[in-house]
């Protein structure tokens, strides 16, 4: 066999065994030690039978690879199980079930991030190892991982490392993945003791490179490129970051391994120059890959993308293959034996898929591509792109729901300017160690290809259905992934590929049609969106800062999530919970989750208990402190002012009239934003509209959300004191309580105004203009998946 031909077979031996050892411990971490002791035993028994297999027929085929591949599992199901018995007895995770207090000393891994709320102080989060903890009066010296969030205002600029002494309550985390509990402090650390030097070092490193970005780029830039090159991504701009999202670019918002290839290329380029010896080039790279982990913080992530983007060089610049994919296997089987929380990580799952592509399917696709007349490099940066695309989007679909379909065109785009923005960045990093002014001259070289990168994710946002929405989950990779093969077997054929071509064109015409005429994806700049979820309430309101205020959450699990999915939502400054009735808030754990919540805004009344405990423990398990709202106060959330109206009536204290009028509890809300007033009534009934009446206050306004889903307790006096122009009404299609009622309708009609229904017209956005009118756009139920 020629060289050539022995480079195109590629060594797979090593990964089942890989896949194995994350199986293993990835089923263990989630479904706990009784299961990973079920899978240690299974092994154990498939291995004894491969033995025979082994014994009989001899060590040829693939046999003793599935033997390796059971000792693996089987040996780590074994590790992993007695790890979760560990994590399960720890006093932490014990105190966390409970909802104590406690006291523990814990070193940071990773910087503090914030979250800024208008209701208060903001907060800080970050992970942390523990040293040691007391819970009650028992000291503990006990190691693991906690999620720390503190006040900001009374946090010190914390490094990782620190060794810090903290006291305050847990509560259950939301993820299996290894982390003890969550701890909420009320104050700043108890004692502070040094990090070492250099975490120190990196912290000057990465704060005078923030420094020279924020004096030499305008501000979008000088958030994006510190994430870029060093992991920064504290000053990122909201819109920035959805419209990374949107375009399928998320992966450069913050390190990855692609910059750690670009890093160690730049350092073997600047070694083959020279004519240095080998082995000085690789000790350099050696030294790059060091001070890059450091500076960027040797989070998971970043160890992640420093090992991953390792064997994408292997695999690239020196073109052999066939080492490449045993090194994938060992890196993954070294991660997961280092850091076994990787493999329950969405982020791990990315970065190996797309180095597997990297290894396996890119350098095929380059040379049929390359046969297709297609100059070398446009072909690479092409398959790369592609490669990445086909094994990353099931993933990205099972875990957020969504489908870039601008992500590849993107991508390409942008390619010719990552490389240059990277090493530049890092040359000014190290420059602004030395001088400051002279990093800023060199940013200005910057300023060209960041207005390029920056502008491409704006424009590839804008795309009409440029983030499509899918089922989140195995249905969504499985449909996804269907989509994929389908374009890659009809790629594969010079007639399908015509056939393919024309159905695109016309799927893109179709979707640009649906877009234009009929309301499709929402335009920016919406005011409030009225989310379909059916027989239930949810809504969303810009902040004109990039966040959100959510207000009900609809009646089950799924059809907010999907909503915010949708509106692009990760940063949400406040969710109001109305009442505790079911159909406002069965869908909280899921908005919660996976998405960065300042707080939970509750009324006076905490009643029906269950509906409370619900939502206690929905906050509690993610780390969300809950706040009371009462009348009368006011609270500013980017540029949007809320008046908090009622409820005024008295709060019951009998069970009993607590749950015949928990919806005359409602908070009621006035939002003055850039539609106007906007009046929030909750399920306010004839009752709790009065008393708001009576008590003088003004409230009149533009929008109004129909109380109770235009329930006929809605009084036909409350709607001639608002007197709306746009009526929204929250109901399901085919409700069976006739919401809402003819006769409320009737008089809305009278009053002249507009009425728009969810079970109508889909989900609902309202928009405001500079002319004070007010417009309502719809998303029809059925839109591509949604």
């Amino acid at each position: 066999m020629n060289g050539d031909a022995e480079q195109r077979v590629l060594d797979a031996r090593l990964v089942p065994a890989a896949l194995a050892v994350w199986g293993a411990t990835a089923a263990g971490i989630v479904f706990g030690s009784g299961l990973a002791w079920c899978v240690a035993v299974a092994s154990g028994i498939a291995c004894a039978g491969l033995a025979v297999c082994v014994w009989r027929w001899g060590s040829t085929g693939w046999i003793p690879v599935l033997l390796v591949a059971c000792v693996f599992g089987g040996a780590f199901s074994a590790v992993t199980a007695w790890r979760m018995a560990d994590v399960e007895a720890h006093p932490l995770a014990r105190a966390a079930a409970s909802g104590g207090w406690v006291t523990a000393e814990v070193n940071p891994t990773e910087d503090p991030r914030a979250t800024a709320s208008s209701m208060g102080p903001g907060q800080v989060y970050f992970r942390a190892s523990v040293r040691s903890v007391i819970v009650g009066n028992q000291h503990y010296d006990a190691g693991g991982a906690v999620t720390v969030r503190a006040p900001s205002g009374l946090w010190p600029e914390t490094l990782p490392g620190h060794a810090l002494t903290i006291r305050g309550k847990v509560s259950v985390p939301s993820r299996s993945d290894l982390t003890l509990a969550v701890i909420t402090t009320e104050g700043g650390p108890l004692e502070i003791g040094g990090a070492p030097w250099y975490q120190r070092w990196a912290g000057v490193v990465r704060s005078r490179f923030a420094e020279v970005c924020a004096q030499a780029l305008a501000p979008d830039a000088a958030g994006l490129l510190p994430g870029l090159v060093v992991g920064d991504t504290s000053a990122l701009s909201p819109v920035v970051k959805d419209n990374f999202t949107a375009a399928g670019l998320s992966h450069l918002t913050a390190v990855s391994g692609a910059n750690i290839s670009i890093l160690l290329g730049a350092v073997l380029l600047l070694v083959r120059a020279a004519a240095l010896d080998p082995r000085i080039g690789a000790a350099l790279a050696a030294v790059t890959i060091l001070a890059f982990v450091i500076v960027a913080r040797p989070s998971p992530s970043v160890l992640r993308a420093a090992v991953m983007g390792t064997i994408g060089l292997l695999s690239l610049v020196t073109g052999r293959r066939k080492q490449a994919l045993p090194a994938l296997g060992a890196a993954v089987i070294v991660l997961v034996i280092v850091m076994p929380e990787l493999a329950v990580d969405w982020g791990f799952v990315l970065s190996t898929t797309a180095t597997g592509a990297l290894v396996i399917l890119a350098p095929v696709w380059v040379d049929a591509l390359r046969l297709r007349g297609w100059p070398r490099w446009l072909a690479e940066m092409t398959a790369v792109s592609s490669a990445a695309f086909a094994v990353t989007a099931p993933v990205v679909a099972a875990m957020a729901g969504t489908l870039s379909v601008v992500s590849i065109a993107a991508n390409l785009l942008v390619a010719p300017v990552i490389g240059v923005l990277t090493v530049l960045g890092a040359l000014m990093a190290l420059l602004a160690l030395v001088s400051v002014p002279a990093a800023a001259l060199l940013a200005l070289a910057v300023r060209p290809p960041m207005w390029w990168l920056l502008s491409v994710a704006d424009r590839a946002a804008s795309v009409p259905g440029a983030n499509l929405t899918v089922p989140s989950g195995l249905l969504g990779a499985l449909v996804v992934l269907g989509l994929v093969l389908v374009s890659i077997l009809l790629l594969w054929n010079r007639i399908s590929r015509w056939i393919l071509g024309a159905v695109l064109t016309g799927l893109v015409l179709a979707l640009a049609f649906h877009h234009v005429f009929s309301g499709g994806r929402l335009a920016p700049g919406w005011a409030m969106v009225m989310c379909d979820v059916g027989q239930g309430d949810g809504l969303v309101l810009a902040t004109g800062d990039g966040r959100v205020i959510v207000i009900d959450v609809g009646p089950d699990p799924t059809s907010m999530d999907r909503c915010l999915n949708m509106l692009g939502v990760d940063d949400i400054a406040l969710v109001l919970i109305s009442h505790f009735h079911a159909d406002h808030i069965a869908g909280l754990d899921a908005v919660l989750a996976g998405r960065s919540v300042s707080a939970v805004g509750v009324g006076p009344m905490l009643l029906p208990e269950s509906g409370f405990r619900d939502v206690d423990a929905a906050a509690r398990a993610h780390g969300v402190p809950l706040v009371g709202l009462r009348a009368g106060s006011t609270f500013v959330l980017g540029t949007v002012q809320f008046d908090v109206l009622g409820p005024v009536l008295p709060v019951p204290r009998d069970v009993v009239d607590a749950d015949a009028s928990a919806n005359d509890q409602s908070l009621v809300l006035m939002a003055h934003t850039s539609a106007g007033r906007i009046l929030l009534t909750g399920d306010s009934e004839t009752a709790g509209e009065a008393s708001i009446m009576r008590s003088g206050i003004d409230v009149r306004a533009d929008v109004l959300k129909l109380p109770h889903h235009g329930s006929r307790t809605t009084s036909k006096a409350f709607l001639e004191a608002v007197r709306p122009r746009l009526t929204l009404v929250s109901a399901g299609a085919g409700n069976t309580f006739g919401h809402p009622h003819p006769q409320v309708s009737s008089e809305l009609e009278s009053l002249g105004g507009v009425v728009a229904r969810t079970d109508q017209g889909g989900t609902l956005a309202v928009y405001g203009s500079v002319d004070g009118s007010v417009s309502v756009v719809s998303v029809p139920r059925g839109t591509i998946f949604g």
